[in-house]
């Protein structure tokens, strides 16, 4: 037992950069990234003594980073925003994410389902399975929502040029 939870945690200090990186892609601040991340930890290991299979710790991992990062922006949602001149100067941006990127803003259009996968796939390298086993989604599914998502992508990117 001592020897998984041992294990997770060295995964996830040795990839802690690409878990900040995918919370930062889905609520879009450094501050709420961080948050993410550690509510993300402390559910991994709280949880990793259940885990029955160790060879599936990274996409399960991954699966708790992106649920946590989705009700993150499901209690935002419910929550009063500053305007942008109390915000002013608190500015932060992680280059790999920015807006100025066409592609990386035409993604963060794209409905959630699509975007997961999108993200996950292209941003953080994952396989079509790791992504169905992430999602709990038929890999079926998670094929047809990245083809889609292509497709609308390059209609989208084409008439913007």
């Amino acid at each position: 037992m001592q020897d998984l939870y041992d294990c997770t945690v060295q995964y996830i200090i040795e990839n802690q950069n690409k878990f900040y990186r995918l919370a930062y892609s889905y609520v879009q601040e450094e501050q709420a990234a961080l948050d993410v991340v550690q509510n993300a930890i402390i559910r991994g290991l709280e949880g990793c003594y259940g885990l029955r299979n160790p060879l599936a710790l990274k996409t399960w991992f991954y699966r708790i980073v992106v649920n946590e990062s989705l009700q993150y922006l499901r209690k935002q949602k419910n929550l009063t925003t500053l305007t942008e001149e109390h915000t002013a100067g608190l500015s932060y941006t992680e280059p790999a994410f920015t807006e100025d990127n066409e592609a990386y803003a035409a993604v963060m259009q794209l409905p959630e389902p699509m975007k997961t996968v999108v993200i996950l796939h292209y941003y953080e390298d994952l396989t079509l399975k790791q992504i169905a086993e992430i999602t709990d989604t038929p890999l079926s599914t998670v094929k047809t929502r990245l083809y889609s998502a292509l497709r609308k992508l390059k209609q989208t990117l084409k008439e913007e040029t």
